[in-house]
């Protein structure tokens, strides 16, 4: 889901950053750094990919991803402003959001990096009524999406999106992605729980 010039979302907590920088810059709250931050906040790994007029593919890694309303079916992207990718969605209106699954983490990388033989290098379709080429074989599921409306917020926009309809490839088995770095679901789900509150005096 993206194109050649297509770098990661620089809001998204997959991004490389320092942890020992300050989270507030000296000159004032308003350029608070809010990646340390939601790099504490795990998610799932998805690739939105869109075709433009010309039925080319783009596509991007996106962890800026949650669910708005049930009814009507409505998702949120957020999407840095000038990709390509955004582009092709914009001009089309339609786009797929592939949930990423766990055996997936070349996936990932290769569609948050800058390869411009992404899609070459990916098992991928678009079926009958299809709005965005769907990665079958590394996502466990995608949703069509159909473009409701758009945000700006500084340097992203916001796409809320209808979902027209979903498609499983496999149980889910998600990938996940914090503090940096890539997790199995089967792996977290099945961790013991450190313990707390055991302490004497606690």
């Amino acid at each position: 889901m993206m194109d050649p010039m297509d770098p990661m979302d620089p809001m998204d907590p997959m991004d490389p950053m320092d942890p020992t920088a300050p989270a507030t810059a000296p000159d004032g709250p308003e350029r608070v750094d809010l990646r340390p931050f939601m790099a504490g906040f795990p998610t799932g790994v998805g690739v939105v990919t869109a075709l433009d007029a010309a039925a080319a593919p783009y596509g991007m890694t996106c962890t800026s991803l949650c669910s708005v309303a049930l009814d009507p079916a409505t998702l949120l992207v957020c999407v840095g402003r000038g990709r390509h990718t955004l582009r092709a969605l914009l001009a089309t209106g339609g786009f797929t959001v592939n949930l990423l699954q766990e055996e997936a983490r070349d996936t990932a990388g290769l569609f948050a990096s800058g390869a411009p033989d992404r899609f070459a290098r990916t098992a991928w379709r678009v079926p009958p009524g299809g709005l965005g080429p769907h990665l079958y074989e590394a996502a466990h599921a995608g949703a069509d999406c159909r473009l409701q409306e758009t945000a700006a917020f500084g340097d992203h926009l916001a796409v809320f999106a209808r979902v027209t309809r979903i498609t499983r490839y496999a149980p889910p088995r998600p990938l996940l992605y914090g503090l940096r770095q890539f997790a199995d679901w089967t792996a977290a789900a099945g961790a013991p729980r450190a313990a707390t509150g055991t302490a004497a005096g606690v």
